[in-house]
């Protein structure tokens, strides 16, 4: 392996695109829609290069328009996940060698296709099958996919030139190897850009990968093995194998060859992967590595000295872009009792103005959620609510699934910090406030801390700099990624490194160098120059 430090990759985080009425992006993505819309996709498993059609399939829907299917899916079985590793191993002993270099200009490569060429198929599948609007397509499939791509290309030779120190009679070097065996990549539903980062990662960095993607999002996924394919990235590095996730997971982590996992998802199942691997731990070739972003119950605190349109403002979009479906949404929020009554009334306000809908209609800001599973889940919490003496639903609480997974931005209002709703993950368009007295805030903060397992995200709005820096102190272990008269979430590649610890992962921070590292192997040489 070539790991010499020729240079530097300059880094620039992809523009935004407005899609206003009229623009080529808006007219080119329009037809894309009504093109993907009128077709019908059949989508093998990829094993080698080599297409795979086992007959066993899975459906392709529009979560706002459930009936409406655009495309099958052929689902990997035991039987594949063999032949996958099979390839996989056979395409590491090139890929492994491979000079970073020409590993770094396929993936950028890929980035120029995807901001490019390839902009409007992947954003207007994004739209269709994971129900987002033009807005977060945009900011999630082109924006933020083709960042990773570039931003993890330009930290290698930041790694690869970080060495150790040599005298006059030594010379030592590092030489930062691929890992030995295979990553399994499990990729969630909710973003194009984690889907294609979770087994990008690890290709770039020279290793070879299974890839599973969500279900709900195989379409999506194999929009972007065509754009790697086109790329120019060689067969077998990556393969492609959705299906039943219970039995391709079994499968790949009974194999000695397990090198690494890159995962996100739920916690339970990371749990679970996490529980087999130690029960298979003496049967491995070396001990995989296990990178996670798993689940979060994410907060905003509003001290009474905060601005309180931009708390507001910050409120409804953190809570409520793409249905909460993120894991880093808005899920509790604490305001001091003084500044409540504005509050209420901005938010209120605000939520009344949010048109749920069809994706394609250009002023809907929240479509579907996911699928069956996801709704029947969020709804039962919104029942709970209504019938519980502990809280209130001060707006929203309507839920309709007779054409698509509609949930209305709910708003949940209780008096018990420990209410189930400010505990639980609900991953949905609900949001739960607690008013605290303002002389209780060092007992909120403490509060905060404590109401969670996880540690993802969270927010604090205030202009009093002593509260500012007292919160930074006491929620230094709540949250991986902590705002400061922001949104909790929205974090941009190259600006805000993002992952989570407690339950909510491992944090080893995707869109960084830290995340990258997790996929070499550093072997160190001595060479004696005296002798």
């Amino acid at each position: 392996m070539n790991n010499n430090l020729i240079g530097k990759i300059n880094f620039v985080n992809e523009p935004i695109l407005k899609y206003e009425d009229g623009s080529p992006e808006r007219i080119e993505l329009e037809k894309e829609l009504a093109t993907i819309k009128n077709s019908f996709v059949d989508i093998p498993v990829i094993i080698g290069g080599k297409e795979i059609r086992t007959g066993t399939k899975g459906t392709c829907i529009l979560p706002h328009n459930k009936n409406k299917i655009i495309g099958e899916f052929h689902k990997a079985s035991s039987e594949e996940v063999e032949m996958a590793v099979e390839e996989a191993l056979k395409a590491r002993e090139k890929w492994s060698k491979t000079p970073w270099q020409s590993r770094a200009a396929i993936f950028m490569r890929a980035a120029e296709l995807i901001s490019g060429p390839w902009r409007a198929k992947i954003n207007a599948v994004t739209m269709l099958v994971q129900s987002k609007t033009y807005k977060q397509a945009e900011i999630d499939s082109a924006c933020e996919l083709a960042d990773f791509f570039r931003y993890n290309a330009a930290c290698l030779p930041q790694i690869y030139g970080e060495q150790p120190l040599s005298t006059d009679k030594t010379w030592n070097k590092t030489e930062y190897r691929p890992l030995e065996g295979f990553v399994y990549a499990v990729s969630p539903f909710n973003f194009t850009s984690i889907a294609g980062n979770l087994p990008g990662a690890p290709a770039l960095a020279g290793n070879v990968v299974l890839w599973k993607p969500a279900s709900a999002a195989v379409y999506s996924a194999y929009i972007i093995y065509q754009v790697l394919k086109e790329a120019g990235l060689p067969e077998g590095v990556i393969n492609f194998i959705p299906g039943n996730a219970d039995e391709i997971s079994n499968a790949v982590l009974k194999n000695e060859h397990l090198s690494g996992i890159h995962f996100t998802g739920s916690t339970k199942v990371f749990q679970d992967m996490w529980s087999a691997i130690g029960n298979n731990i003496s049967n491995y070739r070396t001990f995989p590595r296990l990178v996670g972003e798993t689940g979060g119950k994410d907060f905003i605190l509003i001290h009474n000295s905060a601005n309180i349109q931009a708390a507001s403002q910050e409120i409804i979009e953190g809570a409520f872009e793409y249905q909460g479906q993120k894991c880093s949404a808005a899920s509790r929020v604490y305001i001091a009792k003084s500044i409540w009554p504005d509050i209420k009334k901005n938010i209120l306000e605000k939520a009344s103005k949010i048109k749920v809908g069809d994706i394609e209609e250009v002023d809907t800001f929240m479509g579907a959620v996911i699928d069956q599973k996801a709704f029947n889940k969020i709804k039962s919490y919104i029942d709970y609510a209504k019938k519980s003496d502990e809280a209130e639903i001060i707006f929203g609480g309507s839920c309709d699934d007779s054409i698509g997974y509609f949930i209305q931005p709910t708003i949940i209002l209780t008096e018990n910090p420990h209410f189930k709703t400010m505990e639980e993950e609900i991953f949905g368009p609900v949001l739960t406030i607690y008013v605290y007295d303002d002389s209780q805030f060092d007992e909120t903060l403490a509060l905060v801390d404590s109401t969670s397992e996880y540690g993802l995200t969270g927010a604090i709005f205030a202009r009093d700099r002593y509260a500012i820096d007292k919160a930074e102190k006491v929620l230094v272990n709540s949250a991986g990624n902590f705002y400061i008269n922001d949104s909790p979430t929205g974090a941009v590649v190259g600006q805000q490194p993002f992952g989570g610890s407690r339950l909510s992962g491992t944090n080893d921070k995707a869109g960084s160098k830290i995340n990258m590292m997790r996929w070499m192997s550093p072997r160190v040489t001595k060479e004696t120059l005296s002798n």
